[in-house]
C-alpha cells in the first residue's frame, strides 16, 4: 500500500482545511486508516482513525473540530479540519494498518504504511 498525502498549506486561525490520502493497492476497505500529526522537536501524535468497518476515534485535542471519512471507491481518506488554531500547526501524515492489526488504534505501531506528510499551517 502506498499513500499520498494532500491538501495542507497556511489558514488563519479558526479557518478549514481538507486534508485527503489517496491510496493505491489493493483491498483499502480492508484497512483502518489514521492521521498522525507532528511539529519539530515532538513525537508523532495521533489525531484520527476511521477503522475499516467506518467507525470514528479522536484524539481528544480534535474532538469536535476535526472529523475523519473515507470513500472506498476511490480509495481515499478525508480529514476535515475545522476551527484551527495554532497548535494544529504541524506536519500531518496518513498511515494504514490492516485491520486485524495489533496495538490500539492511537498507537504508531499497528499501522505498517506511512505517507510522506502535508504541512498545516495555521497563522494567529
Amino acid at each position: 500500500v502506498q499513500l499520498q498525502a494532500s491538501g495542507g498549506g497556511l489558514v488563519q486561525a479558526g479557518g478549514s482545511l481538507r486534508l485527503s490520502c489517496a491510496a493505491s493497492g489493493q483491498a483499502f476497505s480492508n484497512y483502518d486508516m489514521g492521521w498522525f500529526r507532528q511539529t519539530p522537536g515532538k513525537e508523532r501524535e495521533f489525531v484520527a482513525v476511521i477503522t475499516w468497518r467506518s467507525t470514528r476515534y479522536y484524539a481528544d485535542s480534535v474532538k469536535g473540530r476535526f472529523a475523519i471519512s473515507r470513500g472506498n471507491s476511490k480509495k481515499t481518506v478525508y480529514l476535515q479540519m475545522s476551527d484551527l488554531n495554532a497548535e494544529d500547526t504541524a506536519v500531518y501524515h496518513c498511515a494504514a494498518a490492516y485491520y486485524s492489526s495489533g496495538y490500539k488504534y492511537s498507537e504508531e505501531s499497528r499501522y505498517r504504511y506511512w505517507g510522506r506528510g502535508t504541512q498545516v499551517t495555521v497563522s494567529s
